[in-house]
């Protein structure tokens, strides 16, 4: 069984305007010239020939939904009640309250029953829901909604451990600072032995990292 990643639909975002499929890489490399000179800078120095272009570039190739991947099941009849965790998972995003990086190391975890789920679709499902201007918190409940739709059942859980550079970089400038979420759902949300399983597992990934 599969079940797309990405939908045929125009993905809405918080206010209700469809996410673009791409940008003006023109305008955006203009926009970056004006910005370099309202900083002070000089876009025709040696080090800055080609940065707006090299910029305008990256926003389309970090902004733009890749193809149409699927997720893939495969038939495991006697997995059932077996919790399956896949962590190690780093992606970059954008905070959207300042356009500044976040990395964000995810785990997942959930229960099969009958099926398993085809362990790299974890990551790229990760990587298509934070390739857009994000916050950790929505972050982590659309990676739990998708794989809700992917497994066809509410036993899922994910926890996402973040650094923001917007809290890093600047402002009260702490490196060490990180932020956790978790999203728990199903068995997860009622069963405390499994949730704390997910946790300690979690946990100890995090640590050894």
């Amino acid at each position: 069984m599969t079940t797309p990643i990405i939908s045929s639909e125009p993905e809405l975002g918080t206010a209700g305007i469809s996410r673009p499929t791409g940008i003006d890489t023109v305008r955006v490399a203009d926009l970056i010239t004006q910005l370099l000179v309202e900083l002070g800078e000089d876009p025709g120095r040696t080090g800055l020939i080609g940065t707006p272009d090299r910029v305008a570039a990256w926003w389309n190739a970090f902004l733009s939904p890749g193809g149409a991947a699927t997720a893939t099941c495969f038939t495991e009849s006697h997995l059932n009640d077996q919790l399956v965790i896949v962590g190690g998972m780093s992606v970059w995003s954008l905070c959207e309250h300042h356009m500044l990086p976040m990395n964000l190391q995810v785990t997942t975890a959930y229960v099969p029953n009958g099926e398993v789920v085809g362990l790299s679709k974890f990551g790229r499902i990760a990587q298509h829901f934070a390739a857009r201007l994000q916050v950790q918190e929505r972050f982590t409940r659309q990676l739990a909604e998708h794989l809700t739709g992917v497994i066809g059942r509410e036993d899922i859980a994910v926890a996402v451990r973040g650094l923001h550079l917007c809290m890093s970089m600047r402002g009260v400038r702490m490196e060490d600072a990180r932020t956790t979420t978790v999203h728990a759902r199903g068995r997860f949300r009622t069963d405390p032995v499994l949730s704390q399983q997910f946790l300690t597992v979690t946990t100890r990934q995090w640590a050894a990292s």
